[in-house]
């Protein structure tokens, strides 16, 4: 008995084959046009002077033990205005910060006993929004990189010291300066006052030896 499945079966594939070449021209627009956003970073008006990868630890003072922070690049950034120096630290993925505070006179960092490719420090941090107490320990791929940050964290604890003499010492300068010139002021008034003080004196003593001129004037004049 004959069957007419194959003679369906080809017209189907005909027809399939027919849609498939059809160009309808249609066009999708997106549901959602998205602009382009400026980001910042607060960073645009300082230039880094460090930039290093490594990975962060904050020592838990309530559970005793060391706890990650976060890996990512940490930075030492100056500012162009004022000349500050400030440690930023962002993890790598989600840019979050792990470390920010300045480089302050009298702060140090130091080698953390028996690892060469860490070193701790202590600050006063502002990551978490609001200032801390804070002691980091940082630790890098290479001990080059870890002396590398040690020396460059140092130079600008005691560049902040030198600096701070430097503004101790303007400012004595610039009191002794106003001192100077208080007493010289001083000095004139006091140099003005004698002056006055025997004008008055001399003008006293004219006035009395005129009147006894004028006294003994008419004492000795034509007797009626």
């Amino acid at each position: 008995m004959a069957t007419n499945e194959p003679e369906h079966e080809n017209r189907d594939a005909e027809e399939a084959g027919a849609n498939e070449d059809e160009d309808t021209g249609a066009q999708v627009a997106p549901i959602v046009r998205l602009e382009e956003v400026a980001v910042t970073t607060g960073e645009e008006d300082e230039d880094a002077v460090l930039d290093l990868k490594s990975k962060l630890y904050r020592f838990d003072k309530e559970a005793n033990q060391w706890k990650e922070r976060g890996g990512g690049t940490v930075k030492l950034l100056k500012h162009k205005d004022t000349g500050k120096i400030r440690l930023v630290m962002r993890q790598s993925k989600t840019l979050k910060i792990c470390a920010n505070h300045f480089v302050k006179q009298g702060m140090s960092v130091q080698e953390h006993v028996g690892n060469e490719k860490s070193c701790v420090w202590h600050a006063r941090d502002f990551a978490d929004g609001e200032l801390k107490d804070e002691l980091f320990c940082i630790r890098f791929a290479s001990i080059e990189n870890c002396k590398s940050f040690m020396q460059k964290f140092n130079e600008v604890s005691e560049s902040e010291v030198e600096k701070e003499e430097s503004k101790d010492a303007s400012e004595a300068a610039g009191l002794l300066e106003k001192l100077t010139v208080e007493e010289t002021k001083t000095e004139e008034k006091t140099v003005e006052k004698v002056k006055t003080e025997v004008e008055a004196d001399e003008k006293k003593k004219s006035e009395a030896e005129k009147a006894d001129e004028e006294k003994k004037t008419e004492e000795s004049g034509p007797s009626t």
